[in-house]
C-alpha cells in the first residue's frame, strides 16, 4: 500500500511539473492547449490546474475565442506568487537582481571587485549584502523569495556545499554554497555562469526553439554552455564547457589559468586589452575599468587598435568553428558583455572567420546569433535555478520560515588553499 501511494503521489507530482513548466515557459495557455501539448486528459488537466489555482501559483489571465464554442480561459503562473534572486559573480563586479515569476526585474544591486583574485569571504559578503539590499528595495517579504541563484566562474561541484574550483581566480575547493547558507535561510543554488547564461537564452532568448545549441560567454573570461537534445551537457563532474581553456595557439600567450595558448588569452577582454598594450609599446587603453577600456578600444581609430581587433575577430571565429565542428549545433549564441560588444560591431566578420575554419557541412547547418537578453542574462539565468527546482517539484507551498540573517560587514576568515 505504501509503495502504491508513493507511486501515485510521484506520478501526480510529475504531471503537475509538466503542466506548470508548459504554463511558465509557453503561457498563457488554455486547458485545451495544455491537454494537446502534454498528452494528459482534459479531466486530469482541469483537476491539477484547479489545485494549482487554489494554491495561488497559477491564475487565470483572460480568455480567447474558440471555434464556435465558449471562450477559452487562459492560464499563467502568477507573477506575485513568489520572487527569485539571481547573482552574477563576474571578474569586475558582483551583480544581484530580484525578479518576480514573470522574470520582471524589480531591484538590482552591484558591488565592484578590484582584486584580480577576489577573496571568497569578500565575495560571499557582497552576495549576502546584495540579497538583503534587493529584497529591501523591492519591498517584498523574505518569506516569498523562493531561492537565491548564484553564477560563478569555474567548476561547481553539485553538492550541498556547492564547492567551487575556479583556477583563474585561485579558488581551489571553495564551499561557496555553505558560506552563503551560513548567512541566510533562503535556499541557495550555485552554478557556473556560462551554464546559467545558457539556461536563460534557451528558455527566453536566442536559443529558444532549438534542441542542439552552444551558448558562448565572452567577458573577461570565456566559457560555453553546450545543449544536446534539449539538455545541458555537463560531463562527468560538471566541468564541460570550459571552451576558453581549449588551446588555440600551441606554446602561445600565457592564460590566467597558467597554461599557454588558451582561447581566453586571445579573445577574453583581459587578454585583448593586454595584447593591445603590448602592441602599443606598453601603453594601455585609457579607461577607469575593464569594460570602459574595452569600449574605448572598440571606438579607437588607430592602426594598432584595428590590428588587434582584426586578430581578435579571427581568433574568435576559429574558436566558434571548433564548437561547430565538435558539437554540430543548430545555433551558436554569442553572449557575455565583451561578446556582445564584439558581436554588435563585427558579427558578419565573426561569421566569415568561422566559415573559414569550420567544416562546410556543419557550418551550413548552423547559425551564429547574438544573445537576446543583454549583459544581465547571467544573473537572470542564475535566478532561474530556484525556478527550475520549483518546476521539477510541480510547485510547492512557500516556506513561511524563510528569512535573511543580517549579513556581516566582513565574514570571519576561513583557510584558503590556492591552485597551483
Amino acid at each position: 500500500m505504501d509503495a502504491r501511494r508513493t507511486t501515485v503521489r510521484d506520478m501526480r507530482r510529475a504531471n503537475r511539473s509538466v503542466l506548470l513548466t508548459r504554463i511558465w515557459l509557453d503561457g498563457p495557455l488554455s486547458r485545451q492547449e495544455l491537454g494537446q501539448t502534454t498528452a494528459l486528459s482534459l479531466a486530469s488537466v482541469s483537476n491539477l490546474v484547479g489545485e494549482m489555482i487554489d494554491e495561488g501559483i497559477v491564475e487565470e489571465a483572460g480568455s480567447v475565442e474558440s471555434d464556435g464554442g465558449r471562450p477559452r480561459v487562459l492560464l499563467r503562473v502568477a507573477p506575485g506568487y513568489g520572487y527569485l534572486v539571481g547573482a552574477d559573480v563576474g571578474e569586475t563586479r558582483v551583480q544581484v537582481e530580484l525578479f518576480d515569476l514573470a522574470m520582471t526585474a524589480l531591484a538590482k544591486a552591484e558591488y565592484p571587485i578590484a582584486a584580480a583574485e577576489p577573496d571568497p569571504d569578500d565575495v560571499a559578503a557582497h552576495l549576502l549584502h546584495g540579497l538583503a539590499a534587493v529584497i529591501e528595495q523591492a519591498g517584498v517579504d523574505p518569506a516569498a523569495v523562493l531561492g537565491f541563484g548564484v553564477a560563478v566562474s569555474g567548476t561547481v561541484e553539485r553538492t550541498a556545499d556547492a564547492v567551487v574550483h575556479a583556477q583563474t581566480l585561485r579558488w581551489d575547493g571553495v564551499p561557496l554554497g555553505a558560506m552563503l547558507r551560513a548567512g541566510t535561510d533562503i535556499p541557495v543554488h550555485v552554478d557556473n555562469g556560462a551554464k546559467t547564461l545558457g539556461q536563460a537564452e534557451m528558455w527566453f532568448g536566442a536559443g529558444r526553439g532549438t534542441r542542439h545549441a552552444v551558448i558562448a560567454l565572452v567577458g573577461s573570461g570565456v566559457g560555453a554552455c553546450v545543449v544536446a537534445d534539449g539538455v545541458s551537457y555537463r560531463g562527468a563532474h560538471s566541468s564541460a564547457g570550459e571552451w576558453g581553456h581549449t588551446t588555440i595557439v600551441y606554446g602561445g600567450r600565457r592564460c590566467r589559468c597558467g597554461n599557454l595558448g588558451c582561447l581566453e588569452a586571445y579573445v577574453g577582454a583581459e587578454g585583448v586589452l593586454d595584447r593591445f598594450r603590448q602592441a602599443n609599446r606598453g601603453r594601455p587603453v585609457p579607461g577607469g575599468d575593464e569594460e570602459s577600456a574595452f569600449g574605448e578600444l572598440l571606438r579607437s581609430s588607430t592602426r594598432t587598435a584595428a590590428k588587434v581587433l582584426d586578430e581578435t575577430v579571427g581568433y574568435l571565429g576559429a574558436g566558434v568553428a571548433t564548437l561547430v565542428n565538435l558539437f554540430n549545433p543548430e545555433r551558436v549564441v554569442l553572449g557575455g558583455w565583451a561578446g556582445l560588444a564584439l558581436g554588435d560591431r563585427y558579427l558578419p566578420r565573426i561569421r566569415e572567420a568561422t566559415a573559414r575554419h569550420a567544416l562546410r557541412q556543419p557550418y551550413a547547418q548552423s547559425s551564429i546569433e547574438l544573445c537576446q537578453l543583454g549583459p544581465d542574462a547571467v544573473a537572470m539565468g542564475a535566478a532561474t535555478l530556484p525556478m527550475a527546482r520549483l518546476l521539477r517539484d510541480g510547485g510547492v507551498a512557500r516556506d513561511a520560515s524563510a528569512r535573511i540573517m543580517p549579513a556581516p560587514r566582513r565574514p570571519a576568515r576561513r583557510p584558503r588553499s590556492r591552485a597551483r
